[in-house]
């Protein structure tokens, strides 16, 4: 375990953006195998409840064993290599500088690690979410408007749970972990953020989105006012 971690810090020295993208990437996709896998499992056990429910009529499906979709995967990988990776390395770099140098905060204060938190929330995290659901409704051949009612259902649910967890997460990254380690630790926990992200898009019209709707029909009335 020494010997991978020496040779992921070599790499990354050498080869810093190349080798956040490789990483980003694969934990992307083992992300949405975790949310293939949850999604299978959640609909075999209802399927299992409506059959005990409904003995009567028991539906004639039958349980259906677990074929991971190596397209999505690769779909959703790609995201991690092409954006996650690139934009995420620049970005704490950036951010660090920014609030650091211009600012001129004292790192690791307060002060410092509010307004990193505070900007990484509400920027990034909004702008990541949004480009995410765009480029998997796209990439899964939907069309213009097929994509902007999927945003509509997908992006606040995420953003709102999201809201609840990454702050405490960042707190975290900002105050203890060195700029270059930034991307990797937030990887980490990016591999359940991307499982729980695939999941919410692969819901589809799951009831339970059905609870966000008002606000969304609120929003879209302000827009047209």
């Amino acid at each position: 375990m020494l010997k991978l971690w020496r040779w992921y810090r070599n790499c990354l020295a050498v080869h810093p953006v190349k080798t956040q993208m490789i990483s980003s990437g694969f934990l992307w996709g083992l992300g949405d195998i975790g949310a293939q896998t949850v999604t299978h499992s959640t609909l075999r056990k209802q399927h299992q409840l409506t059959v005990i429910s409904d003995q009567e009529n028991p539906p004639q499906q039958e349980d259906k064993e677990l074929k991971i979709n190596w397209k999505r995967v690769a779909i959703t990988s790609t995201f991690g290599f092409a954006y996650d990776g690139p934009v995420g390395h620049y970005w704490y770099e950036y951010l660090d500088y920014y609030i650091r140098v211009r600012l001129q905060l004292q790192p690791k204060s307060f002060k410092f690690v509010t307004a990193k938190v505070a900007a990484d929330g509400l920027l990034c995290g909004p702008l990541d979410l949004l480009i995410f659901f765009s480029y998997m409704g796209f990439a899964s051949g939907k069309s213009m408007d097929q994509v902007k009612e999927d945003v509509k259902k997908d992006f606040l649910p995420a953003l709102l749970v999201e809201a609840g967890v990454w702050p405490f997460v960042q707190v975290a990254n900002f105050r203890f972990v060195p700029v270059r380690y930034q991307l990797l630790y937030v990887n980490f926990f990016c591999l359940l953020d991307s499982t729980f992200l695939s999941w919410i898009e692969q819901q589809a019209d799951a009831p339970w989105k059905k609870w966000f709707a008002p606000i969304v029909t609120l929003e879209d009335q302000k827009g047209q006012a």
